[in-house]
């Protein structure tokens, strides 16, 4: 079997992290400054969080198949259309809210820039873990035989 790798970069991990802390960050906060009802709120809250968990586990799941990890097809599929229907709907909100078009770019750009970090923060995640496990002096005595 290929062993794949990856590296791991501290300083891509840092940026990772800003950029999924402020995008969800800016995404709420602008929720929390805006003019609208409750259940709008609600209903953008509601989209963030499907795409943030939806991209993290489509991300896992494609690494899982590039690494030869098997996965089933059925998870795969899920995580994509969940995907594909967070973005679907933060586009269907925006394009149908009654917002400046100013305020529905700064929401769809909160929101990739908050998918992007949740994508980069797992790999990154993972990466780290794959570099200490290749290290035999800082793997845990649960890993070893």
């Amino acid at each position: 079997m290929d062993s794949k790798t990856s590296t791991y970069s501290p300083a891509f991990s840092i940026v990772s992290w800003v950029a999924l802390i402020g995008g969800i960050v800016t995404y709420l906060l602008g929720l929390w400054n805006a003019d609208m009802q409750l259940n709008e709120k609600g209903y953008y809250f509601a989209v963030l969080v499907l795409g943030l968990f939806s991209a993290a586990s489509y991300q896992k799941t494609v690494r899982d198949k590039y690494e030869g990890i098997p996965t089933t097809a059925i998870y795969y599929v899920t995580c994509l259309t969940a995907f594909i229907i967070a973005v679907a709907l933060l586009v269907v909100g925006l394009w149908n809210a009654t917002l400046l078009l100013s305020e529905k770019g700064f929401y769809g750009l909160a929101f990739f820039l908050s998918l992007f970090g949740a994508v980069a923060v797992q790999k990154n995640i993972r990466d780290g873990d794959l570099e200490r496990l290749k290290d035999p002096a800082t793997v845990p005595d649960d890993f070893t035989e």
